[in-house]
């Protein structure tokens, strides 16, 4: 499936299912919990380190089988051939979305799309996005030149390695709402973006820098958001994202 079909398909699912709930919690239990109580409004989980290192690749399938299309961010950063392997692993597992690091470089990238590009349709009927993590939503100007010293700030990191991602094949970015104005300028509408660091009008940030709210994040340019606390910690998961979604529509 090439990038332009697979970008139109994702883009056709209702706003209300555009809202990735991110199953940051420790065991398949609390997360089997989290995405029953979701309802069927709550289309797509993210799967992260966290759960995936309690559980492996066995987690997807539960998931799966409830009905949820996984967000799989792993955001692989490795050699060109581990990260192509790894991707080929997501497309057998059947997620909607992984991720890659765009600081592994052009040619782990281009061989982790190049990879999926050629993948087999999954259960959805589609191959996995796979989407370049540019800069991370928690780092500020001084961690970032503490650890890569540069003349860069942030977006100057964030713009540079958005334009290498697509150029190698990536079929959008994650990348915090506040970076998103000018990738659309820079890039224009066609990569898909997934925005997190979203919480809504008086949550609290937790250990994101980076923050907007749904509304914000989608009237920048945003196609997905990820959601976190503000509903996997809310008295009724799916009441809360039936409310944030609301808003959306």
């Amino acid at each position: 499936m090439d990038r332009g079909e697979l970008l139109v398909g994702l883009r056709a699912l209702p706003m209300r299912n555009r809202i990735i709930t991110a199953l940051d919690v420790p065991t398949p239990a609390e997360a089997y919990d989290i995405a029953k109580r979701l309802g069927p409004d709550g289309r797509f989980v993210k799967v992260g380190l966290e759960l995936f290192s309690a559980t492996g690749p066995a987690i997807i399938a539960g998931l799966s089988a409830l009905g949820k299309e996984i967000f799989l961010d792993l955001k692989y950063h490795d050699i060109p051939n581990t990260v192509a392997s790894a991707a080929r692993v997501a497309a057998q597992l059947g997620v909607a979305m992984c991720t890659v690091h765009a600081a592994a470089g052009r040619t782990a990238m281009t061989a982790a799309a190049t990879a999926l590009a050629t993948a087999p349709p999954g259960p959805l009927g589609r191959r996995p996005a796979l989407l370049a993590v540019t800069v991370l939503t928690s780092l500020s100007d001084p961690e970032l030149h503490e650890v890569s010293p540069s003349p860069d700030q942030v977006q100057d990191r964030v713009d540079r390695l958005a334009r290498l991602a697509w150029d190698c094949g990536c079929d959008g970015l994650v990348c915090s709402a506040t970076d998103l104005p000018g990738l659309r300028e820079i890039l224009g509408p066609d990569p898909l973006i997934v925005t997190p660091g979203i919480r809504p009008a008086g949550a609290e940030a937790g250990g994101q820098l980076r923050v907007a709210t749904p509304e914000q994040a989608m009237a920048a340019g945003a196609d997905f958001l990820v959601i976190g606390r503000p509903i996997t910690q809310a008295a009724d998961p799916g009441s809360a994202l039936r409310s944030i979604a609301a808003d959306l529509a």
